[in-house]
């Protein structure tokens, strides 16, 4: 039997904390960012590559290891970002560059590759959007996409890529090809066996496996079909599985260094389980499935050879082991055991396996960076990602799960202030962004902690719709954007008052993006609950959606639109808060971005206008020049949470408790 690592929960954070109430700490190192995020060791051992966050630019930093001086800092010109990266060679990086679109939003990818040496030299564009390849003049790679499937750790100048283009008279619209990082000439290796296909390797590199999707449906029922291919010698395809056959998706993860070829399957409803394939016979032998949560992570062994463990989050993370008998497995159990409560993950490795780059983090703890000398058997510090902010002085997270109305068991999150007795708390409600994908997860929260560092208890719900709970968990969330979803962060709200948590008169509301819509619809869903309200680069207007911003012009986002939504005129009004904003009646304060194409400010000038109609204009409209779908920059992030709190304060904090004026100044 697999042998699991709870982090859930150490018997201190189960209970309310009963020691001394942290002190107030300035928003400023709150709102400051971090000091790293990806962070990833050379082959050889001597560099640390890391992207460091600088707003709406992302750059990527070499440093040598063993002192921490810098080498060279990268950074793109016409801020363009530092996305995706990984060692080529123990002195060469490639990465691909994004375009930062608002920090409740993924950046999104130019489709451009480059290549550097750790010291700055021999820099080159290896795909460049919107030119030929230097190698291939006639061919043209605008709409091409390129993903990096092997860096080929015995080879110091080539990787492979998949490709993904256009359908043209070339044939299917995927393809393996072999680049080298110094001139980016390209080789194929190999076509998929048809249209909507990703490939995988096997233990020599080659172009092995295909995994083909269709999907049908664009008024709300999508029949998602998917086959799994494996390429034979002679280059023909064979098919291994059809989801249609048996109702099961079959995809290959990984094949490891022994030929080991690890797959995940699922049913389109249940977590996916993870195991081992025979791909001659198509039989999947399963190694660990939870019955709740999806696997959000796996450890890999340094040798490449093994996979050491999976986690789990329907609450805190799980670690499960699955090799128990590798020695990286060994050396993984120690390192949990030395950092009780925190998650511990292999970040990188040499090739090697001598050193490690370990990370921690825990609800309290931002992230730490440690180096693991396998012959020393000791692990060093490296660096924190917010060293100014102390773990003992933030708040503690419960994880909790509640049944809701229809019989939905939903799970999430409370963060309970800091010395705090944890009981009859003013309390604020976060609904996260999405509402299809996305989730809540028990790890550092800047804004939890800043909301809990002034009293406030924070409630994240993952709700019905959200990512890591299985495709019917997900999928049920569409076309229920102002019933199911609503009731899920209602009745969780309700849960902790019942629970003694939240003082009921003392509840606001506050959310970006979908949090923003959920923090105008729930107080119509349900009159009385919250006392205050605030919309973050929200959507109000349903119909709107079809007509602006970035979604519509995709057809991709056309479909999603009608399938989360619907299109009949009644059902988009009546999951409109702009069409019933005189139900609204509590205090709102409404934020925007100026440049924002997701949520556009017309979407939040709609609701504002909407509300002053219905006799409640909003305290403040604050739509902020230069930002986007949430905001970067230092500075308005502290103005904006300095009027939040100030909003939250005269609503249902100290100076509403001591009969302050609510709503405005």
């Amino acid at each position: 039997m697999n042998r699991r690592i709870a982090l859930a929960l150490l018997a201190g954070i189960a209970s309310a904390p009963t020691h001394a109430a942290a002190p107030t700490i300035p928003i400023e190192d709150f709102v400051r960012h971090p000091t790293y995020s990806g962070v990833k060791i050379s082959p050889d051992g001597q560099y640390l590559a890391m992207t460091v966050d600088r707003g709406e630019q992302d750059v990527l930093t070499v440093l040598r290891t063993d002192n921490l001086s810098v080498v060279k800092v990268n950074q793109l010109p016409d801020d363009k970002s530092v996305g995706a990266f990984h060692w080529t060679s123990p002195e060469r990086l490639m990465f691909t560059a994004v375009r930062k679109v608002g920090s409740f939003e993924q950046p999104f990818g130019t489709g451009e590759w480059f290549a550097v040496n750790a010291d700055g030299s021999q820099p080159r564009p290896l795909i460049f959007y919107g030119t030929r390849d230097a190698t291939q003049r006639n061919k043209q790679v605008d709409n091409e996409r390129f993903s990096l499937l092997d860096t080929l750790r015995d080879d110091d100048r080539n990787v492979i890529m998949e490709v993904n283009f256009p359908l043209s008279k070339e044939g299917a619209g995927t393809e393996l090809v072999m680049m080298d990082t110094l001139t980016g000439r390209r080789t194929s290796l190999g076509r998929a066996p048809k249209p909507e296909c990703s490939m995988t390797l096997d233990a020599a590199k080659k172009a092995r496996f295909a995994v083909c999707t269709s999907s049908r449906g664009d008024e709300g029922e999508y029949d998602e079909r998917s086959e799994l291919y494996r390429r034979e010698d002679n280059g023909t395809w064979t098919l291994v599985n059809a989801s249609r056959t048996d109702g099961k998706h079959l995809s290959v993860v990984r094949t490891t260094a022994d030929g080991t070829v690890y797959a995940s399957q699922s049913d389109g409803k249940a977590p996916d389980a993870i195991g081992t394939l025979d791909t001659n016979t198509g039989s999947f032998t399963p190694l660990h499935q939870d019955k709740v949560a999806e696997i959000s992570r796996t450890i890999w062994s340094t040798d490449d050879k093994s996979l050491i463990a999976v986690v789990t989050e329907a609450g805190a993370p799980t670690v499960t082991l699955i090799d128990e008998a590798h020695p990286d497995a060994e050396i993984y159990g120690s390192l949990a055991a030395a950092f009780p409560g925190q998650m511990v993950d292999f970040a990188s490795a040499t090739t090697d396996g001598e050193q490690i780059v370990v990370s921690v983090y825990s609800d309290s703890n931002p992230g730490e960076l440690y180096l693991y000398d396998r012959k020393a058997g000791k692990a060093r510090f490296l660096m924190q990602g917010r060293a100014w902010l102390d773990p003992k002085q933030m708040a503690s997270v419960k994880p909790f799960s509640v049944r809701t109305r229809d019989g939905t068991t939903v799970y999430g999150y409370l963060t309970l202030p800091k010395g705090s007795t944890g009981k009859n708390l003013p309390m604020i409600v976060n609904p996260h962004g999405g509402p299809i994908g996305p989730r809540d997860s028990w790890r550092f929260n800047s804004e939890a902690q800043l909301l809990a560092n002034r009293g406030y208890a924070v409630l994240q719900v993952n709700f019905r719709g959200s990512g890591g709970y299985g495709d019917a968990f997900r999928d049920a969330g569409h076309r229920q954007w102002a019933q199911g979803i609503q009731n899920d962060i209602i009745d969780a709200t309700r849960w902790a008052i019942d629970q003694g948590y939240a003082d009921r008169e003392r509840i606001c509301i506050y959310g970006g993006s979908f949090g923003g819509y959920s923090s105008l619809m729930a107080p119509i869903r349900a009159p009385g609950l919250f006392q205050c309200a605030v919309g973050y680069v929200g959507v109000y207007d349903m119909e709107m959606m079809f007509t602006k911003g970035d979604i519509p012009r995709r057809t991709s986002g056309q479909r999603y639109l009608r399938r989360t939504l619907g299109t009949e005129k009644a059902e988009l009004l009546a999951a409109s808060p702009t069409a019933q904003a005189e139900k609204v009646g509590i205090p709102v304060l409404l934020v925007a971005g100026a440049r924002d194409e997701r949520a556009v400010p017309e979407q939040t000038e709609a609701m504002r206008d909407a509300l002053a109609r219905a006799g409640n204009p909003p305290v403040e409209t604050l739509i902020q020049s230069g930002e986007m779908h949430g905001f970067y920059k230092e500075e308005n992030n502290l103005a904006l949470y300095t009027k939040m709190l100030a909003f939250f304060d005269r609503n249902i904090g100290a100076a509403a408790m001591a009969g302050a004026p609510a709503g405005g100044d």
